[in-house]
């Protein structure tokens, strides 16, 4: 039997990273999410900092923009490393036993070589928002105005380096609505499933 991988997409906001964490607790398995960017960063000497921002954010909005932005002769990018690390360091840890994998493009990674269970988080524009300051705490930039470009971003280098549409709901096989559902009950059903798929 294939390791069981749980990947989690997410909103900006949504509280997805959060599920992810605690769902991994509950089922007793690993949950990635900064380690992915801590082994990039000790891969390729790159700061942490760079690879959190440029390993799940476009540096536009646009598919265009991204494709031209910081390129050298031959057309290559430090993104395009990093992308291609992300992939590598994603895969190996798929390798290594069931676990929950927080963004990073991994359903769209793994979906040819690991069995995962495919999750899309997210919320209202409202709710995110009052989570992000919760959160985060307040900005001079006001929270929907940064919750819509960081999700503008995302799906921008989601859509650049899969072609396939971020948030779509058939690229996924669950979608959840956290600000509706709330982040426990979230999580409840997403061990359910995994612990169904597992008996099968």
């Amino acid at each position: 039997m294939k390791h069981q991988i749980i990947t989690i997409s997410r909103e900006f906001g949504s509280g997805g990273r959060t599920i992810g964490k605690q769902l991994a607790q509950k089922l007793g398995i690993p949950c990635y999410d900064e380690e992915i960017i801590n082994q990039i960063a000790e891969e390729s000497g790159l700061t942490k900092e760079f690879i959190r921002e440029s390993g799940e954010y476009a540096p536009s909005g646009s598919w265009l923009g991204n494709a031209l932005t910081g390129r050298d002769l031959y057309g290559r990018s430090i993104n395009d490393a990093v992308w291609n690390l992300q992939k590598s360091v994603i895969q190996q840890l798929a390798e290594q036993g069931d676990c929950v994998i927080v963004g990073r493009c991994a359903d769209y990674i793994l979906r040819e070589t690991a069995d995962c269970l495919t999750v899309f988080i997210h919320a209202s524009l409202e709710k995110r928002a009052e989570r992000i300051v919760k959160v985060y705490g307040e900005r001079e930039e006001s929270p929907k105005k940064r919750l819509q470009d960081k999700d503008r971003r995302r799906k921008a280098y989601y859509q650049f380096y899969t072609d396939v549409k971020w948030g779509d709901v058939r690229n996924y096989q669950i979608t959840l609505d956290s600000g509706v559902i709330g982040i426990e009950k979230c999580v409840e059903i997403l061990a359910d499933l995994y612990q169904t798929k597992r008996e099968k």
